[in-house]
């Protein structure tokens, strides 16, 4: 990290001081941009690149696994926006080193995003304006996503995590359906709290972040769940991969190609297994299709037809991005669809869809705006009383979050390997 601030900080003053020579500028960028993708690549893709060498030569090549350094996808990803941005002129060279670390450094958001941009926080490196009132209501964010996390995530992860770890032979489909949509409001309710957490420490210190979710699960479309999921990554590839090709400007074929660089690089950023490529170019086919042939039919149909095909086509997906590899993923698949003779229903799926149907209830409620409304509501209500029913919740779920993380085990984190 500390070699990336100090090459980028340098070579972003080199590429700006040196605006009148093009032909240099442009070296200069683009030898900032080699060394920042190479480094990511090296820490998080050697392994990878060394493994399909040795199947596709049937070789036998050593290498050592490497350690990932923390947050690495993040930082990396918001110091390239950061020079791209530079060199077309958007922004300012910063030539405050202090200044330009605290960017890269900044750690509310660096282990799970948002993806920060640098043109967002400019200004609010020198003259973000600090105050109690923003301090509480940071705090309130944070306790949002710090109960999103364990209340929510936690309690239904541990579902799917049982029933990965099944012998895929043994589980119905019933049993399979549970587990995979169980991971469906996992990774939401992690990921999103992350992002929460994120936006509330910034909060308290005066920053501004951008918004990374806005319930992606109440779309009804595939096209409109990706507007909502992972804002800040979906804005990156936009403005830095799918536009510089030449976006929804050029010919349909052109379009094709853009859609699939973006998506199959979107899959990559995730993870160095083919399993986040087949994810990213299964979201690349969706959307191609949507574009280009379901467009008009999905205006006509109803809403709630809409939004049951995109959380189907959604929860399919949460399956390439949940396996270890794509074995277990297609034999997994297998059973949802009925093409493996599975038992459909059985005792032990009939069990966990008793003892979790409260949990699937309380999910959907809070996948929805319903008790975001409920609590600005409250506030505003209760703002100029003694007793805020609002502050009363938050407190509640403090509570209830230390008592948890003090009790249980059981706290994965899922964007670890991101």
């Amino acid at each position: 990290m500390i070699g990336t601030i100090l090459i980028d900080y340098l070579l972003a003053i080199l590429i700006d001081r040196n605006r009148d020579d093009y032909s240099k500028c442009k070296w200069i960028f683009i030898l900032t941009i080699i060394l920042n993708v190479s480094i990511l690549g090296f820490f998080k893709y050697f392994g990878f690149f060394v493994n399909n060498i040795n199947s596709i030569f049937n070789l036998n090549i050593p290498f050592e696994g490497l350690a990932l350094p923390i947050g690495i996808s993040f930082y990396t990803f918001q110091v390239l926006s950061y020079i791209v941005d530079v060199y077309l002129g958007k922004v300012e060279v910063q030539y405050n080193l202090i200044n330009f670390a605290t960017y890269v450094t900044m750690f509310p958001q660096l282990v799970a995003g948002p993806i920060v941009q640098y043109q967002t926080i400019e200004e609010q490196l020198n003259t973000r304006q600090e105050s109690v009132f923003k301090f509480g209501e940071g705090v309130e964010r944070f306790i949002q996503g710090l109960g999103k996390k364990i209340l929510l995530a936690n309690n239904i992860g541990m579902l799917w995590t049982t029933i990965s770890s099944l012998e895929l032979s043994s589980i119905s489909v019933l049993t399979a359906w549970l587990g995979i949509i169980a991971y469906t409001f996992q990774i939401y309710f992690d990921f999103s709290a992350y992002s929460d957490m994120a936006i509330g420490l910034g909060k308290m210190f005066g920053f501004e972040f951008m918004e990374n979710f806005n319930y992606p699960y109440i779309s009804k479309s595939v096209t409109e769940f990706w507007r909502r999921w992972h804002i800040s990554l979906g804005t990156w590839f936009r403005e830095y991969i799918y536009i510089p090709l030449g976006g929804n400007r050029v010919s349909v074929p052109k379009q094709i190609r853009n859609i699939f660089v973006v998506w199959a690089l979107t899959g990559l950023w995730h993870g160095a297994n083919w399993n986040f490529v087949v994810w990213g170019l299964y979201y690349g086919i969706l959307l191609l299709i949507e574009k280009f042939v379901l467009k008009s039919f999905l205006e006509k149909v109803p809403d709630s037809i809409k939004h049951t095909y995109t959380m189907l086509f959604v929860i399919v997906g949460w399956l390439f991005f949940a396996s270890e590899d794509l074995g277990f993923a297609l034999d997994y698949l297998k059973i949802m669809f009925f093409a493996s003779g599975n038992t459909i229903v059985d005792t032990a799926g009939i069990y966990y869809l008793y003892t979790n149907i409260v949990m699937f209830a309380i999910l959907i409620v809070f996948s929805t705006p319903i008790i975001k409304r409920t609590l600005e509501s409250l506030a505003q209500k209760y703002r100029d009383k003694l007793i805020n029913p609002s502050l009363v919740i938050y407190g509640l779920v403090l509570f209830l979050v230390t008592a948890y993380l003090v009790n249980e085990t059981y706290n994965p984190f899922l964007y670890f390997r991101f």
